[in-house]
């Protein structure tokens, strides 16, 4: 019986694969950091501060990578799947697939936090779901910058943050160069992650991701904070969708630019080496 239901439920579909992957991958990640983000804000700080949630996103990047890299590579940012269909690493035409599954994943992710704190959200709110004000918690779920940033210096801050994302990533996968021991990739990449929102989550709460932004604001809008979610904080919404990917192509031209341009693989280098002991016509 087990084996027919396997064999009906089967997906065969590499693209399909790779969405589902990239669906349960993002899923693991935002239940881990939004729920996170939860205790802190329901909790009024009794359980949990910011560099909780820090480590909760890290954790879930962690955790999130490791359900994924197998089959689509869990990219779980649409800024570095789009960088890599510009790149030539990913075809152009399996990118509404990983971006269909990182929606999903991160949409579901925020339905499901919600319901999980959806008796402490009407305790805390008295049912009124604000986006600002002394008892919003629209921040739960989305990123907003803080009251004194301005539009262009919270479009910087996620800027320089996705850049620092990507030239961490390089760093740890480069083959040329130091890679990371085999096996540690995804928690070194979830240390990336906890250092970035440690170090440059104050200005506005390092999204650094479209896939972990843009969802949960639709949740939010559909699930009672209303269009608000997209006006506040000057119409901040399509700054987290378009800062992260301009980072992430400055950070590969940084890597590139630096290091990957003039680093030879490890066999050119040998090959160099012993090129006068073998003569050929």
């Amino acid at each position: 019986m087990l084996e027919k239901i396997q064999k009906v439920l089967t997906v065969r579909s590499d693209t399909i694969k790779e969405l589902l992957a990239e669906a349960l991958g993002m899923y693991v990640l935002m239940i881990f950091g939004l729920s996170s983000v939860a205790q802190v804000v329901l909790g009024r700080g009794n359980f949990g501060q910011f560099p909780s949630i820090n480590v909760a996103f890290g954790i879930g990047v962690t955790f999130g990578i490791h359900a994924a890299g197998g089959i689509s590579g869990a990219h779980l940012n649409a800024a570095i799947t789009i960088t890599h269909c510009i790149l030539g690493n990913l075809p152009w035409r399996k990118l509404p697939a990983y971006l269909i599954g990182q929606f999903l994943g991160s949409f579901t992710a925020a339905a499901t936090v919600f319901a999980l704190y959806y008796d402490a959200l009407c305790d805390y709110t008295q049912g009124n779901f604000t986006v600002t004000g002394p008892n919003a918690t629209a921040s739960i779920f989305s990123t907003y910058p803080a009251p004194y940033v301005s539009l262009l210096g919270g479009f910087f801050s996620e800027f320089i943050a996705t850049v620092m994302l990507m030239l961490g990533i390089l760093i740890i996968h480069d083959e040329k160069n130091n890679e990371a021991l085999k096996g540690t990739h995804a928690l070194l990449t979830g240390m990336l992650v906890m250092a970035i929102g440690m170090g440059m989550g104050m200005n506005t709460g390092y999204a650094i991701n479209p896939s972990r932004d843009l969802p949960p604001r639709v949740f939010t809008a559909i699930a009672g904070w209303g269009m608000e979610v997209f006006t506040a904080g000057h119409n901040w919404w399509w700054v987290p969708l378009t800062a992260p990917v301009l980072g992430s192509l400055a950070g590969v031209f940084l890597h590139k630019l630096l290091i990957d341009f003039h680093n030879k693989t490890v066999v050119e280098s040998g090959n160099e080496k012993s090129q006068p002991a073998v003569e050929t016509s």
